[in-house]
């Protein structure tokens, strides 16, 4: 009879350090499972902000004098919320058909580019608040009067990136489409007759106007409805847009959007 008792003892004695070991490796496995945001310490981590650009779409990113340090309004813009967060902004170079791929591919943390704000770009990426207020506008040669608004796209040829925001304005206008990588080709297929027009930003056009006197070019039409740009990252970075957003109130607040602003348009375009 003992011996029956010893041996129910040690069996029950087995089977509650079982369960509590079972119920240790439970509690412990837990965390691991809650895949938390992880977007804003991976930054703080790294000590930097890896964001991506064009490199040629003056006056927003762009190399000085051609070949020279890469700067621009969004550049200095990036490099002003960086500094907020307590890190460095690191650019990649990147043509803006490739720019969101590069994003989803976590080539990079963010993207710093004139990226409009429109209900499908923001179904799949995150945004911060906007850093620029501007409105699209219709360019032509100086002496193209066939062209005096967007209706008038219609059957016409313009000359667009295929993955831009004013590549839809001017389909939904009827333009027929060629496919170009920025603003400088764009203007120069126009400049050439061998386009009719192209639909860009109004700011865009205003600096390369300031800087190219000559250039033969004008705003022949301009959108009613006013463009919102932003950082954008990828879904469901809570944390990084968040911190961003606080950055840009806080240079909002301090004049260094403003002051950043009045450099290159000689306005502020951040409210």
């Amino acid at each position: 009879m003992n011996s029956l008792r010893t041996r129910r003892s040690i069996l029950a004695a087995t089977l509650a350090s079982a369960a509590l070991a079972l119920s240790a490796c439970g509690g412990g496995s837990a965390p691991a499972q809650s895949g938390g945001d992880t977007s804003l310490s991976e930054v703080k981590s790294k000590g930097e902000l890896v964001v991506a650009t064009e490199g040629t779409y003056r006056p927003f990113s762009f190399h000085a004098d051609g070949a020279g340090e890469l700067t621009g309004f969004d550049v200095e813009i990036a490099q002003a919320v960086a500094g907020k967060l307590g890190v460095k902004a690191t650019f990649q170079e990147t043509q803006f058909d490739g720019i969101f791929a590069g994003l989803d591919a976590k080539r990079f943390d963010a993207i710093a580019n004139q990226i409009s704000i429109n209900d499908e770009r923001k179904a799949k990426y995150d945004f911060s608040t906007p850093y620029t207020i501007s409105t699209g506008v219709v360019v032509t040669k100086s002496d193209n009067s066939s062209i005096n608004s967007f209706a008038d796209l219609k059957g016409k040829t313009t000359a667009q990136s295929l993955t831009s925001n004013f590549y839809k304005m001017a389909v939904e206008a009827g333009a027929n489409v060629q496919a170009v990588e920025g603003w400088a080709q764009s203007a120069t297929l126009v400049q050439q007759g061998r386009v009719d027009a192209t639909v860009n930003d109004k700011l865009t056009y205003l600096d390369y106007a300031k800087t190219t006197p000559d250039s033969g070019l004008k705003v022949a039409a301009e959108a009613p409805d006013k463009t919102e740009s932003a950082l954008v990252f990828r879904k469901g970075s809570t944390e990084l847009t968040a911190a961003v957003d606080k950055a840009l109130a806080d240079l909002q607040a301090d004049g260094t959007l403003a002051k950043i602003s009045d450099k290159y348009f000689g306005a502020d375009v951040t409210k």
